[in-house]
């Protein structure tokens, strides 16, 4: 049975007290982790590029509308491709 791709997800930070790679009032891209949310974190991409877990009250769970999940699904890939670059350079 073939695995369905995670669907895109996004949440707004409210709270970012102690946490450097977080920006209040900052839509992030969240990825599944039923464990995670069990305890009361999401895993959130921060502004590392990483994903890492943030306690789930530090946010608001948004449903953009389609065509804003497509915006921001675009800027994600955008930022992926910059990353991507500087770590290129940064090698050479």
């Amino acid at each position: 049975m073939k695995k369905k791709p995670a669907e895109s997800r996004f949440a707004l930070c409210i709270e970012n007290r102690d946490c450097e790679d977080l920006e209040k009032r900052k839509i992030y891209q969240t990825l599944p982790d039923e464990e995670a949310a069990r305890e009361g974190y999401l895993r959130v991409v921060d502004e590392s590029g990483e994903d890492y877990l943030y306690p789930e009250s530090s946010f608001i769970v948004i449903e953009p509308t389609s065509k804003a999940q497509e915006a921001l699904a675009e800027e994600i890939m955008h930022d992926d491709r910059e990353v991507m670059r500087a770590l290129a350079n940064r090698d050479r």
